[in-house]
């Protein structure tokens, strides 16, 4: 079992980029059960597991590059295992991480974190997320890596077994367009889900899969 203290962390290294050089749809189940650390100014360690994300592509018109390159979104077509924050309606940042290719947009947005003694819905979404880490577009194009103090680390070894069962894959959400395609992935057993695929009941919080708990809960 993982502690929940940023000690029992605090070795793990980011994922390389080689695990982000591929297509969002393989790289976001992935994602799943993973960790995003950050290296607070004390030199503590903010960490949640990742128990939400979402795939998005080029060709696919909920894609923030499907139309045209921007200043805007130049970051989503850089480098993979890169940040790519953005504003939302004018108010929300998201948190996203490159995949794929560079000259192609292709991300990940990480939507929502479990987070160690903290309220289950802390991080139940792309906003509330970026709220908890203090991230915003300053952010933006920003490696991966814990030089930069922000990074995804591996699932822990415990956690390593995670498979396709142990997860629901869905439609996304919160887009106008593309709305059938399903490239949302999220924890079954986690009660920190931003939002549950239709009919999918929230599991009883003494059934539920929490940091405290670790691989029991898988």
């Amino acid at each position: 079992m993982l502690q929940a203290t940023p000690k029992a962390i605090d070795d793990l290294p980011a994922l390389p980029q080689a695990f982000f050089a591929r297509p969002a749809e393989q790289v976001a189940p992935e994602l799943i059960g993973c960790l995003l650390v950050k290296r607070q100014t004390d030199g503590e360690l903010l960490w949640g597991v990742i128990v939400e994300t979402e795939a998005y592509s080029q060709e696919e018109p909920a894609c923030h590059g499907y139309r045209r390159r921007s200043p805007s979104n130049e970051t989503l077509f850089g480098e993979p295992g890169r940040l790519y924050v953005y504003v939302s309606y004018g108010i929300h940042h998201c948190v996203n991480v490159v995949t794929g290719r560079t000259d192609w947009a292709n991300g990940v947005l990480l939507r929502a974190l479990a987070m160690p003694g903290e309220p289950e819905r802390v991080a139940a979404g792309p906003a509330l997320l970026a709220r908890r880490f203090g991230l915003d577009c300053r952010y933006d194009a920003q490696p991966s890596c814990p030089e930069r103090g922000l990074w995804v680390a591996p699932r822990p070894p415990q956690w390593a077994d995670l498979g396709e069962a142990d997860l629901r894959q869905t439609t996304r959400i919160g887009i106008s367009e593309a709305q059938d395609w399903p490239w949302r992935w999220y924890l079954r057993t986690s009660r920190s889900v931003s939002r549950r695929a239709r009919g999918d009941r929230n599991p009883r919080a003494a059934e539920a899969w929490t940091v405290a708990t670790g691989a029991a809960g898988f």
